[in-house]
């Protein structure tokens, strides 16, 4: 109570000083909406999109256009996202249809849940100050090193969704990344990153030596260079040349570098050096991944169909958040009714994230009520004029499954330079209606180089949770419930593509796209305002990453919202905190198709995204 009271004491004391900033027009937003005829791509940074823009110019479509950017970025945004990472991905095709690619590696095989549960944790594997070797840090999944290495699933989605809805070949498709491999100006996020992770390369020579050449941490501006992952991309594209020189087709030559990587040289190597470091990925698990294009999920929401990646990711959250919101009139944007009301249905929808979500493969997911409209209506009813303080999974066919908060999981501290890094984005639309939409990430730093691959393996097995029974529980074979999480949406009327927008995030991903699509589709604003504009998030909820955290009632708005606002929240229950624009837990692009046909583009300025259109 006496938090409360001081809450109250400060946004009031907030409120004085700021006068008369309750009635001041809007900010000028930091840039403009890029807008084009022919296509628009936008990314986690100027080399992904300048990769983009290239293969646009050279005839390429959408999809040609976004992996060109993907494979870019994993060889650019090295803070975030590596080749050995993940990549979901939509794709709407020129006839209307939206197709998924999960982009998510799976467990190996020698995994188990148990072996978790009892293995004692490891210097730099959740800290990296000699701790981890103590036999009583037991029963957590680690974060770092190369036990929660999943087989890389980003390099089979590219070359998946090149083969079956691209117009180019692996070879033009890697230039742009084997010429950023060859040497590009690092910038000041890598430069700090690789800095803050110089004690996990004490443990891991390869990587020391891929990340600090000459033995030390680059320089801002430094032309920074990867010959083993140039060498490694190289490779792969003189596989494509030989096969087409030898009479192959198009799609029998990029099938032929899939099998290169997952069940030729480059698998093997990743086996070996598994087995000289102990970790539990084997040539065997690579040799059995090979991804299929799937059917996405959706809903409605006044008009327009929103397709989001299958129960394997997080994105089924953001169709239950709209179906329940969908039964609400309309309320001025950011109020505190808006948000009040925006933040409980999230809270409902994450808690039906963290009981009922899984690999499908593994688990029988009720779709069909969790994405139903009368699910959706049951779900209001539990939304009341306070905020919940409770995890409140909704009842399926009459029961109701055990949220991983009422479980007691083992928690440790996690050495800062090993917390998670987060994603990036990727999202491309062309004049034809091609759309395509990825959230590449995994293989952050600081990653263990699979030896002289050049390629950093993922430490996405922490998304995995260790609780019994849990449909997200680890298991060898079986992918993590992921965060990661396109969107597309089209008009219901016609089917014509309306928006492609990603975020990085982690477990803000859908809150942040949800408040931008209703910023763009229900408050009518531009690309470029709407993923600019104020956001807010809970984390109400059990976190996706490191420790699995919680906090409950949580809710934190950004700066740029009226004190006003953020009294009444608190007012309602909601324990309400202010977050900087320039960290406020998302870093989104989204491009829009205007009612003329020209294609229109925004990127987060607060994170350096990065958006261009022709």
């Amino acid at each position: 109570m006496k938090t409360r009271v001081l809450l109250l004491a400060l946004l009031a004391i907030a409120a004085v000083s700021v006068g008369v900033s309750q009635t001041r027009m809007p900010e000028r937003p930091v840039r403009q909406a890029v807008r084009g005829v022919h296509g628009a791509v936008a990314a986690g940074s100027e080399y992904a999109t300048e990769a983009g823009m290239r293969t646009f110019y050279r005839g390429g479509n959408a999809v040609d256009v976004g992996v060109a950017a993907m494979f870019a970025a994993s060889v650019t945004e090295l803070s975030h996202f590596g080749l050995g990472g993940e990549a979901p991905i939509l794709i709407r095709t020129k006839d209307g249809k939206v197709h998924a690619i999960a982009g998510v590696g799976t467990m190996p095989k020698l995994a188990t849940a148990e072996l978790f549960r009892k293995r004692p944790l490891q210097d730099g594997e959740v800290e990296l100050r000699g701790k981890n070797g103590d036999t009583a840090l037991k029963g957590v999944i680690p974060v770092g090193g190369l036990m929660p290495a999943l087989v890389p699933g980003m390099m089979d989605a590219g070359l998946l969704a090149l083969r079956e809805y691209g117009t180019k070949s692996f070879q033009e498709e890697i230039a742009p990344a084997i010429e950023d491999a060859d040497g590009y100006a690092i910038d000041e996020m890598r430069v700090q990153t690789i800095a803050g992770s110089v004690e996990f390369f004490d443990l891991w020579p390869a990587s020391k030596a891929h990340f600090m050449p000459n033995g030390r941490v680059p320089q801002v501006g430094e032309i920074f260079r990867q010959p083993d992952t140039a060498r490694t991309l190289r490779a792969m594209a003189e596989v494509e040349k030989k096969a087409l020189a030898g009479g192959a087709t198009r799609v029998a030559a990029i099938d032929a570098v899939r099998d290169y990587f997952y069940r030729g040289e480059i698998a093997h190597k990743i086996d070996a050096f598994s087995k000289a470091n102990k970790g539990l990925l084997r040539y065997e698990d690579m040799a059995a991944f090979k991804l299929q294009v799937e059917d996405p999920v959706s809903t409605t929401y006044h008009g327009y169909q929103v397709y989001k990646p299958g129960f394997w990711s997080q994105g089924p959250a953001m169709l239950e958040i709209l179906n329940i919101l969908d039964g609400y009139d309309r309320t001025p944007m950011n109020s505190a009714e808006y948000i009040h009301r925006a933040t409980e249905a999230m809270k409902l929808a994450y808690a039906d994230r963290d009981t009922y979500y899984g690999d499908p493969k593994f688990n029988h997911i009720p779709t069909e009520v969790l994405l139903s409209k009368e699910y959706a209506a049951e779900r209001r009813k539990q939304i009341g004029a306070r905020a919940s303080m409770e995890f409140l999974p909704g009842s399926i066919n009459g029961k109701v499954g055990q949220h991983p908060a009422l479980v007691d999981m083992a928690h440790v501290h996690i050495d800062d330079a090993l917390i998670a890094k987060d994603t990036t984005c990727v999202d491309a639309i062309d004049a034809d209606g091609m759309v395509f939409s990825a959230t590449p990430s995994g293989a952050w730093l600081p990653s263990v180089i699979a030896g002289d691959t050049g390629i950093p393996l993922t430490q996405r097995a922490q998304q995995f949770v260790l609780v019994p029974g849990n449909p997200n529980e680890l298991a060898g074979g079986k992918r993590p419930r992921v965060t990661l999480s396109p969107t597309i949406v089209t008009r219901v009327s016609d089917g014509k593509p309306v928006m492609a927008l990603s975020t990085p995030g982690g477990d803000d991903q859908e809150q942040a796209l949800t408040q931008i699509i209703l910023n763009a589709l229900e408050y009518g604003m531009n690309a470029q305002n709407a993923v600019e504009a104020p956001r807010f998030q809970t984390r109400h909820l059990v976190s996706s990453f490191d420790n699995h955290a919680w906090n409950i009632g949580d809710l934190m708005l950004d700066e740029r919202i009226p004190t006003s606002v953020a009294q009444e929240l608190a007012l309602r229950g909601h324990k309400v905190s202010i977050m900087s624009r320039y960290n406020n837990g998302a870093a989104p692009v989204a491009i829009k198709i205007l009612p003329g046909g020209a294609i229109e583009a925004g990127a987060d300025p607060f994170y350096n995204r990065s958006a261009h259109a022709y």
